[in-house]
């Protein structure tokens, strides 16, 4: 558990080259590939490829938030290595959504400065928490609560688990993704409730046919 915290903390923060983005997403985890090796990589593309053409947005727009990740998560490093480990980043078609937690109103200020300077940001939603006071079994708990949401989801005939993606920050659950309907929506939103020591779920999701999608 406590090599969980702390891969938790730091977010296998490493430095991010942007002239080489495309290998360095490939060997940072940032699209979940197998390693580093040349045969790692294959597989592991091949695998991210068909995980990102199968879900709403395409695997160009899976490619394109990927990009917008590389490129803030470097901005953030930048600027200083706290922000870049406190910060979380979830990108969703342009859409940045920052959570985490900082200890000065400044700090949350430079990351959402520095968020909107990213390649091919359309919106950013800020729902950092200034004072962490967040203890390893707050940590812990977020985590639990991420894993229980996420199994849920991928075991519900009723939802495409692969659109979404999921962020716990002091028990409080942010949701981003693509709704098939508001039904699906519902289910989702509805699971996470259900869930302990959730003590409030925070909605990004979009619905498929939603106009603001191609806006």
């Amino acid at each position: 558990m406590e090599n969980m915290i702390q891969k938790r903390k730091s977010k296998s923060r490493q430095a991010y080259k942007i002239p080489a983005l495309a290998f360095g997403a490939a060997c940072v985890g940032i699209l979940g590939l197998a390693g580093c090796t040349p045969t790692g990589v294959a597989i592991g593309v091949g695998a991210t490829a068909a995980t990102a053409a199968s879900q709403e947005r395409g695997f160009q727009g899976a490619l394109q938030d990927t990009e917008t990740r590389l490129d803030i998560n470097h901005l953030f490093l930048q600027e200083s290595e706290s922000l870049f480990t406190d910060i979380n980043l979830q990108v969703q078609e342009g859409r940045v959504l920052l959570t985490g937690a900082v200890e000065k109103p400044e700090t949350e200020l430079t990351a959402v400065r520095l968020a909107w300077q990213g390649v091919g940001v359309r919106e950013v939603i800020n729902e950092i928490e200034v004072t962490d006071e967040s203890s390893l079994g707050d940590v812990a708990r977020d985590i639990w609560i991420e894993t229980e949401l996420k199994g849920t989801l991928l075991v519900d005939s009723g939802v495409t688990s692969i659109n979404y993606s999921v962020e716990s920050v002091n028990k409080t659950l942010y949701l981003m993704g693509i709704a098939q309907n508001q039904a699906e929506l519902t289910r989702v939103i509805g699971h996470a409730k259900d869930i302990a020591y959730v003590r409030r779920v925070v909605s990004y999701v979009r619905l498929k046919d939603d106009p603001a999608r191609r806006s």
